[in-house]
């Protein structure tokens, strides 16, 4: 059996986030592996959207050539309205997971979508806390989940990229996560 661990990358403003993206990009990196999560800010004052244009969605808003660039190089997007939260964009692996979590009811723990989502691949419960936290602050997560030799290659990588925070979680067994 293949061991995933994560490595999460919090990010202030999107800017940072899109640079540690095409660092990882331009490295070689797995972006199958990768993960972006984010609000989708708007005002009263601004169209915001989002479509289809062929097999990718776009984004029409304050963020929308961030979130249109990383759209084209990471698989699977989704737009979630989450109590607490609101309008959250998701590119990557992660929207699988939430909507796995949706689907399933697996809201955990009065976990969010988010928080259900990061917890069904070994995120511990305190260090999710910390990541809703800092989402509904509107700072950025990027998530990298893998073997524990490309998670830590990514965690290399990712070290100097000027998040304001960097944490690997090894995989563990959820039962341990509440004992």
């Amino acid at each position: 059996m293949v061991r995933n661990d994560s490595v999460i990358a919090t990010f202030e403003t999107h800017l940072l986030a899109e640079a540690a993206v095409r660092k990882l990009q331009h490295s070689g990196f797995d972006m199958t592996t990768l993960s972006i999560v984010g609000k989708g800010y708007h005002t009263d004052e601004q169209v915001v959207g989002y479509f289809n244009a062929g097999d990718r969605m776009l984004y029409w808003g304050a963020n929308g050539a961030f979130w249109g660039g990383l759209w084209t190089i990471l698989f699977g997007t989704a737009v979630f309205t989450v109590p607490g939260f609101g309008p959250l964009l998701v590119a990557g692996p992660m929207t699988s997971w939430v909507v796995a979590a949706l689907e399933g009811a697996a809201l955990t723990g009065g976990l969010s979508a988010i928080g259900a989502a990061l917890f069904s691949v070994g995120i511990p419960q305190d260090s999710i806390l910390k990541y809703e936290t800092s989402l509904k602050a509107g700072k950025f997560l990027m998530v990298v989940h893998g073997t524990p030799e490309d998670v830590a290659r990514a965690e290399t990588l990712l070290d100097c990229c000027g998040s304001t925070e960097l944490e690997l979680h090894p995989v563990c067994s959820p039962v341990a996560l509440f004992a």
